[in-house]
């Protein structure tokens, strides 16, 4: 029986963290290296700025050599800088796998990505808001305002669940299992409601869409990664379906979202593996 082990990370938000990235990404191929690790994904947030990001991965996978694949989606924070909607889209960089797949050879898995987007359903709970209002807060408080779109949030969501709905329409066609990957968040239930916090709760419009996850289990995908939330959860299952969220997150003296005192403690401490069969 063929054993394939991946490992799974996301956030790590290399710049807003004030960390040596080349010295991060020496001591995680060291990692990687001494677990058996053959597939590193990552659910995108490296830096604020694409072509860093981008440079990462190439880097990485340089001083990992063909032993340990990496592969790679972009989250909101690699799109602010560095790249143009058609490139999100259509761009074949190394190691990037939005709307693309790869198969793990001698065995029936496959990996799908998505970079994913957000519908504002999230924050349906908040009444009297309409599209407009979304729309308004989001370009006065949130980091997306800075990414190029040239469509709305709304028939950018739409694209994406026709994207993964062909991809996993093929991989049921050819029987593969899936692993998933999308920074977004696809489930309702890793999200925060406050009765006092309207800012978080304006916030979770931004998060993702309760439709990708809707559509993943329509699918029976086995395992999806995401991102976006630091906020450390263990994997969870619904409906036959396992998600991780893998989040590094913020060490900041502002924000503190680490469980650790040190970005590789915290690294060492988020990155999941999991073997498949």
């Amino acid at each position: 029986m063929v054993i394939v082990r991946l490992a799974f990370s996301s956030d790590n938000h290399f710049d807003v963290n004030r960390v040596d990235s080349n010295a991060m990404m020496r001591a995680q191929a060291a990692y990687l290296e001494q677990n058996g690790v053959q597939w590193y994904l990552i659910a995108g947030d490296l830096f604020n700025d694409f072509q860093k990001s981008q440079q990462f991965v190439v880097d990485l996978q340089a001083l990992l050599g063909a032993h340990t694949q990496v592969r790679w989606i972009a989250g909101n924070h690699d799109m602010v800088h560095g790249v143009s909607f058609d490139e999100l889209e259509n761009g074949r960089f190394a190691g990037y796998l939005h709307n693309r797949y790869v198969d793990i050879p001698n065995t029936n898995w496959r990996i799908i990505g998505n970079n994913g987007w957000y519908d504002y359903q999230f924050a349906a709970n908040i009444p009297d808001t309409t599209t407009e209002d979304f729309l308004h807060w989001k370009r006065a408080f949130w980091i997306d305002r800075a990414i190029e779109q040239p469509i709305s949030d709304l028939e950018r969501t739409d694209l994406v669940l026709n994207q993964v709905k062909a991809q996993l329409s093929l991989a049921q066609a050819e029987q593969k299992q899936v692993v998933f990957m999308t920074h977004f968040v696809p489930r309702v239930d890793y999200l925060r409601f406050s009765d006092d916090n309207r800012f978080w709760n304006m916030a979770n419009a931004l998060m993702g869409t309760p439709r990708m996850g809707a559509l993943l289990e329509q699918f029976d995908v086995a395992h999806v990664l995401f991102g976006h939330l630091h906020i450390h959860p263990q994997p969870r299952t619904f409906n036959g379906t396992t998600y991780y969220d893998q989040a590094v997150g913020y060490g900041l003296k502002r924000i503190n979202e680490w469980q650790t005192t040190s970005f590789m403690a915290e690294w060492y401490q988020e990155t999941q593996m999991l073997d498949l069969n």
